[in-house]
């Protein structure tokens, strides 16, 4: 698929653009002034592939998690800041990697030059949020709660930015609304040069907002707009990563980590195989080779799907034919199943 082109935003580390992979972000949901869980959550966060990470920061003593978090990993941090613009220019002084604030709620334009002079200094971009939840009264007066009220909200605060020379920025538009989230982001495609962060917000639980971010976001992505995502769920941060790989993953935008090929079962079934892929996932979530595996009931579609895979399963009659690059290795009990397979990927990896 072709990408809309952008200009090219630092994180940290990380690069945000056209030209740069499409990263995977998530927000704590800890207490941030709990300095020691806030930093587990963010440890663990880059452990399950999640690349920014984003901290709520709400009063003063939230800046000293920044610092305490940056001296232990190098994961770029977003600070995320509502009205009071005094905690953005000691968000940037701490350390943080780029900032989400909206220029239009932290005052008067003395203070929104105050952040950008200081997040220029240290060339920290900003990433304007804007979500259908919180606009301005005069928007909606003018647009009502549409795509164009999100669109024209995030128009008006890039204007502020750019009048005063500031060109760093990432935009975001969000709703719960897939189809609002969808058309807002398209409405504003090409009249900026800026990378897009794109998620459907407050999508809610890990079923459901699968479903809803799946749909909005992976639309998005066939069109070639978003250059960052975050899958938002009422549920583990870490979810939220899990959930936005598979997506990447099932677009063929990005080929780390584990595909799992496994089919619905049907009465021909005669294995657990909800159990043998449930664990097969679980013991495989931490592989970072890219690898495709099939696990399939029977040898109605297993064989062909197994050809396709770098290794697989298909059930039989108690037992399983395993598959190594759509050849036969041999038949061998269902109960060593996932164990043929840990050890199938294993000596795959070992010979790569």
């Amino acid at each position: 698929m072709n990408r809309r082109e952008t200009k090219t935003v630092e994180v940290g580390n990380i690069k945000i653009g056209s030209t740069s992979p499409i990263s995977i972000q998530s927000m704590t949901n800890t207490d941030t002034n709990d300095i020691k869980t806030t930093l587990g959550q963010v440890l663990e966060l880059e452990d399950a592939g999640c690349e920014i990470v984003r901290l709520a920061v709400y009063d003063e003593d939230c800046i000293n998690t920044i610092r305490e978090i940056k001296g232990h990993t190098d994961i770029p941090l977003v600070s995320d800041i509502h009205f009071d613009y005094r905690l953005a220019i000691k968000s940037i002084d701490a350390g943080i990697d780029k900032l989400r604030i909206n220029p239009g709620n932290i005052g008067s334009e003395a203070n929104v030059k105050r952040v950008v002079d200081a997040a220029n200094e240290r060339k920290i971009p900003i990433r304007i949020g804007v979500n259908s939840g919180s606009l301005k009264k005069d928007i909606l007066y003018k647009y009502g709660n549409t795509y164009k009220a999100l669109g024209e909200s995030a128009l008006e605060h890039v204007d502020i930015l750019e009048k005063l020379g500031y060109e760093e920025i990432v935009i975001s538009l969000k709703s719960s609304d897939i189809l609002k989230t969808v058309k807002a982001y398209e409405y504003i495609a090409d009249r900026v040069p800026y990378p897009f962060h794109i998620g459907i917000t407050e999508a809610g639980t890990l079923f459901e907002g699968t479903i809803k971010s799946s749909i909005g976001v992976g639309h998005l992505l066939l069109q070639g707009l978003g250059d960052t995502i975050r899958i938002s769920l009422t549920d583990s941060p870490i979810k939220e990563v899990e959930v936005g790989m598979s997506i990447l993953r099932s677009l063929g935008i990005r080929r780390d980590g584990i595909e799992i090929v496994s089919c619905p079962t049907c009465g021909r079934c005669n294995i657990d195989l909800l159990s043998m892929a449930n664990t097969i996932r679980d013991k495989t979530r931490h592989i970072k080779h890219p690898l495709k595996i099939a696990v399939m009931g029977c040898v109605v579609n297993g064989p062909g799907e197994a050809r396709d895979a770098d290794i697989g399963i298909a059930g039989g009659d108690g037992k399983v034919a395993l598959f190594k690059k759509g050849k036969i290795v041999g038949s061998y009990p269902a109960e060593d199943a996932v164990k043929l397979i840990l050890s199938g990927i294993q000596d795959i990896i070992d010979k790569t």
